[in-house]
């Protein structure tokens, strides 16, 4: 029962839209939003759980009282470990555990509406073909190709001086984004391979030619301009874009 309302996805399809919008509310907790999910997670506080809602929010939360609960729990008292270790292992840390939580509620889904051997084989392909949070809050999802995604070439990347892209049309192509020099002097197929892998750091779908992306200038991810609320007019008159998660360390220091 999330928001006083059951919601039962019955078919492999459902099971993956619910999969993808829990795990969309996720990755906002833990990029966009970290510094609001940080401030909630107080060690002083009672257990408390990160759940990721199929309407592609998230919350922090007690656990349910009911026993045993109607889903799956999330892993419980993560606010306890937050002052232990350093910030960055602590979030990479509530990763693991809302993966393998995502894993659970979906196949929970299976299990309960009679899934058999090949809806369960499809339903795993459909939520493998997207990079785990883990692989996203750390940086890793970039370096993974999606076999079903198509590649984009180097002509297709471009930026203004706060590097930003508008990928939709001929028009907004800016110069085309240079690698590192130290990139440059690796060998090409390599290079090749580093730019048929950019994923959003923010909900880590993969690259679209027809879709805005921008660059944060201090980490060098890219990221949908709709996941950081950046349009194109507003990228023009940006001199230095930091995305949301670079914004908030800096905050903090």
């Amino acid at each position: 029962m999330e928001g006083g309302v059951a919601y039962n996805p019955r078919s492999v399809e459902e099971v993956f839209k619910d999969y993808k919008g829990r795990r969309a509310g996720l990755v906002k907790a833990l990029t966009i939003d970290v510094q609001k999910f940080y401030n909630q997670c107080d060690p002083e506080k009672e257990n408390l759980c990160l759940y990721g809602l199929p309407n592609e929010t998230w919350e922090v939360n007690l656990p349910a009282e009911e026993v045993p609960p109607e889903l799956p729990e999330p892993a419980l008292g993560i606010n306890f470990a937050r002052d232990g270790m350093p910030e960055k292992d602590w979030i990479t840390l509530v990763a693991v555990h809302s993966d393998a939580w995502l894993y659970a509620v979906a196949f929970y889904f299976g299990a309960r509406f009679g899934f058999n051997s090949s809806d369960r084989r499809k339903l795993f392909h459909m939520i493998n073909d997207l990079p785990t949070i883990h692989e996203i809050v750390t940086g890793n999802a970039k370096k993974q190709r999606e076999k079903s995604a198509s590649t984009p070439n180097s002509s297709s990347k471009s930026k203004s001086s706060s590097k930003t892209q508008a990928k939709h049309s001929e028009s907004n192509v800016k110069a085309p984004k240079m690698q590192p020099p130290k990139d440059e002097e690796e060998g090409g197929e390599e290079e090749d391979d580093e730019q048929g892998q950019t994923l959003c750091g923010a909900c880590g779908e993969n690259y679209s030619d027809d879709e805005f992306w921008i660059c944060c200038d201090i980490c060098e991810r890219w990221f949908h301009g709709k996941c950081v609320k950046i349009t194109p007019a507003r990228a023009e008159h940006i001199k230095q874009y930091k995305c949301p998660a670079c914004s908030n360390k800096r905050a903090r220091v």
